[in-house]
């Protein structure tokens, strides 16, 4: 409703900014919240989604070390990233180098001290991952990095789970992007428009994305077009202005204590999902989980059953697919997250239907086989 009144839908990015302090104001307040509450100290609003906000930090990442007269030669990637990671270095003009994961389903630190050298700029590591699980040795990871002179870039689309728990910033992060069309207002995914700021620590503001606002001695607000450093313009005006009105009114709607108890429900709720179907469908990491469980179709297998038609037939149960088949690390996956925004009546009835197909593909496999049922297309 706030992102629609008119005099904010409407409002012209072109305008005089003296006509557009209140819009200024909007993006000085949600870029402070922001900081707050990832213990960063700088942020651009700009990027409009999370690749983007990865393209846009990586670029930070290159310029500061270009400025230092190296840029160096590539970016280590886990195998639990989100597919975007690679991409977004490749892009940049990284070579990729992947780091494989311990038994825990973490980064393995051992793996990581080998790789590090020199020609290493950065780690981009997604924490939580996407198995669902916190990196543990977060830190030493941060240590390992910034004693060879490289960054830490940290994939924040999973920061629901993280809100008013703890800050990216005080264990070790340099550069990080957040996904406000997901944590922060459109729990989860729709289409878009999304917007995707980055947020860094003060060695790389310098170079961040132009304009920034910044406040006049009269107190007024101002858009600044030029910074020496700055890698320039990375989006169109100012970014998606629409989605962070959305975001700061979130934030205030929900204020400190709603943003702590928007983690404990996504973590509950995934944790609530994993208990009720750990029975039926195997959990190949059983350290305890955040913001979402991962699953993998290794008991349905055995009846010719895989992800893939688990999850076209929960279409016919009336329920949006899960994440197929990704994490890449577990054979089959079965990515499952809720977020904070489902009622245990919802929950109740995606267990259901969950538990209803581990049953059909048990007893009469060639049903979940030959789903969806329901929908005017079925099986290509």
């Amino acid at each position: 409703v706030v992102a629609r009144l008119e005099g904010i839908a409407g409002e012209h990015p072109y305008q005089p900014d003296a006509l557009a302090q209140g819009c200024l104001k909007i993006m000085r307040l949600l870029a402070r919240y922001l900081l707050e509450i990832t213990g960063m100290d700088a942020i651009t609003l700009q990027p409009a989604a999370g690749a983007h906000g990865e393209m846009t930090g990586l670029m930070l990442v290159r310029a500061f070390l270009e400025a230092q007269g190296n840029p160096r030669k590539k970016v280590l990637i886990p195998d639990s990233a989100h597919g975007t990671n690679p991409a977004t270095a490749a892009m940049v003009g990284y070579a990729v180098e992947n780091i494989r994961s311990n038994a825990r389903g973490c980064v393995d630190l051992e793996a990581l001290e080998k790789a590090v050298n020199e020609d290493v700029a950065a780690l981009m590591i997604t924490n939580p991952n996407t198995l669902g699980l916190f990196e543990e040795n977060i830190t030493a990871i941060a240590e390992v990095l910034h004693a060879r002179g490289a960054q830490l870039y940290m994939d924040g689309a999973n920061m629901n789970a993280l809100l008013a728990k703890t800050r990216p910033g005080e264990f070790g992060v340099d550069v990080m992007h957040l996904n406000l069309h997901k944590t922060f207002s459109t729990p989860h995914g729709g289409g878009g428009p999304g917007a995707g700021p980055v947020c860094v620590k003060r060695h790389l503001e310098p170079f961040l994305p132009l304009p920034v606002v910044e406040e006049g001695p009269d107190g007024s607000l101002y858009l600044r077009h030029h910074r020496t450093h700055s890698i320039g313009r990375v989006r169109a005006y100012v970014g998606n202005f629409g989605v962070l009105v959305r975001a700061l009114a979130y934030v205030l709607a929900n204020g400190g204590n709603g943003l702590k108890a928007v983690s404990e429900d996504a973590v509950l709720n995934a944790n609530y999902l994993r208990k009720h179907l750990e029975d039926l469908y195997d959990l190949p990491y059983p350290q305890a989980s955040l913001h979402e469980c991962v699953f993998s179709d290794r008991h349905q297998a055995r009846h010719g059953v895989h992800t893939g038609d688990i999850a076209k037939r929960l279409i016919d149960y009336g329920f949006h697919p899960y994440t197929v088949s990704f994490p890449l690390i577990v054979r089959g996956a079965l990515m499952i997250e809720p977020t904070e925004s489902e009622s245990k009546d919802e929950l109740d009835l995606f267990i259901d239907a969950l538990r209803a197909i581990a049953r059909e593909a048990e007893q009469e496999p060639q049903t979940v086989l030959a789903a969806p049922h329901t929908t005017r297309v079925g099986r290509l």
